[in-house]
């Protein structure tokens, strides 16, 4: 064994010990609020399939007619040979669903934030980035040579001192870049206050919508419509891979002298194969549903009221919120996976979460709810969190008992 190898393997060894180990369990079947994992039948709160749409029926038939209309893959760029007009015209549904001007798609989501950056800002301007952002933006901020600035998470006055700092150290452009649903913790942004900060400071602001694309705002058009301020933000990025379909493909919405240049110089748009025609024209038939009348928005409201009411009754610390992104905060690595173990053994699938993904002693099982999910459904993954815990002992234990559990 090489000392490289060695080293990788001790590193290994001390994720095992720290009970942050993450095993990938394999799902035997497609996705959904039923699926089978170890040859076991078991309920799913653990996707970000909050409109129930990876199987909803009109999806997947639309994805079998576009196949046959537009086939499999582009095997290529957009600018050599890979656009076709279907993704021409899911650019344009994005734009007006969302009520931008143009809009640019990318195979992911972390692509588009990895890509949006390094193109717009040089070494003269400055970012101002929350401090729990995803580490899409973390990464794509990296690639850029502007100066960085990180204001604390829901904290406005931090934005604010940075801000000044930002403009006082001379920045000839200064972006905001904020997600608007933080992912781990299910709190939504003040993207109202944000902006008009923002603006103050003559500075742009983006916000990260993927945890609120489809699903948040009265018509699901996110936390700009959820803050009262849609349509003036002036960088979306988002993905068709959480609830608009859950396939994959990210975006980034915008003014189209802003689009123009990332169509120029984002490099993971220009060196990545398109978008495969599939998930264009899947996620247009997903479009199609939420601005109908069948929209699942309002039984994935009612199904997030219902969870969040019945685990605070049992006596489980959860972070408060309206967001079906549920976390139940049990603060020990090890307790989480450990609770996570035995509620798969009673048929409810989660995962437990601790560090690196979250802060150290802020492990929590991150619980997401699905407008597919029946209500006895969920009344089951209540009864199961309750069981759990009082076989546990933690049931009603403060944070100080749970960070200590062995």
């Amino acid at each position: 064994m090489t000392k490289f190898i060695k080293d990788i393997f001790q590193n290994l060894e001390k994720i095992k010990e720290a009970g942050t180990w993450k095993r990938e369990r394999i799902l035997q079947g497609r996705q959904g609020t039923t699926i089978t994992v170890q040859d076991k039948k078991v309920l799913n709160f653990c996707a970000n399939n909050y409109l129930g749409l990876a199987n909803h029926p009109k999806v997947i038939d639309a994805a079998k007619k576009a196949i046959d209309e537009w086939g499999y893959g582009m095997s290529s760029v957009r600018f050599i040979c890979g656009t076709q007009d279907v993704h021409i015209e899911l650019e344009k549904r994005i734009s007006n669903f969302l009520d931008m001007e143009d809009s640019i798609l990318y195979v992911a989501c972390f692509d588009a934030n990895g890509g949006v950056f390094e193109p717009l800002l040089d070494e003269n301007d400055a970012i101002v980035t929350a401090s729990l952002n995803h580490a899409s933006i973390i990464d794509g901020i990296r690639l850029c040579k502007a100066k960085r600035y990180i204001y604390a998470h829901d904290d406005l006055n931090s934005l604010e001192e940075n801000l000044k700092k930002a403009r006082s150290s001379g920045a000839k452009n200064i972006l905001v870049a904020t997600d608007g649903v933080f992912s781990m913790d299910g709190d939504i942004a003040k993207v109202d206050e944000i902006l008009n900060l923002t603006k103050s400071y003559d500075g742009i602001l983006m916000v990260d919508d993927s945890h609120a694309t489809g699903f948040i705002g009265a018509n699901g058009k996110g936390t700009p419509e959820f803050c009262n301020v849609h349509g003036k933000v002036d960088i979306i990025s988002s993905t068709l891979g959480k609830a608009l379909g859950g396939a994959n493909g990210g975006f980034i919405s915008a003014k189209k002298e802003i689009i123009s240049m990332l169509r120029q110089k984002s490099r993971p748009y220009l060196f990545s194969n398109t978008v495969a025609p599939v998930v264009a024209a899947t996620s247009i038939s997903v479009l199609d549903i939420l601005e109908s009348k069948d929209s699942p928005l309002q039984k994935l409201t009612k199904n997030t009221e219902h969870f969040r009411d019945g685990i605070k009754k049992t006596g489980l610390i959860i972070k408060e919120g309206s967001h079906p992104i549920v976390p139940v905060m049990l603060y020990n690595a090890k307790l989480a996976n450990a609770f996570a173990e035995k509620l798969l053994d009673l048929g409810i699938y989660v995962i437990g979460f601790s560090f690196p993904v979250v802060p150290k002693d802020q492990a929590r099982i991150r619980v997401q709810i699905s407008a597919a999910h029946s209500k006895d459904e969920i009344n089951k993954a209540i009864r199961s969190f309750e069981e759990v815990a009082n076989s546990l002992g933690i049931l009603g234990k403060d944070k100080e008992y749970l960070v200590n559990w062995k």
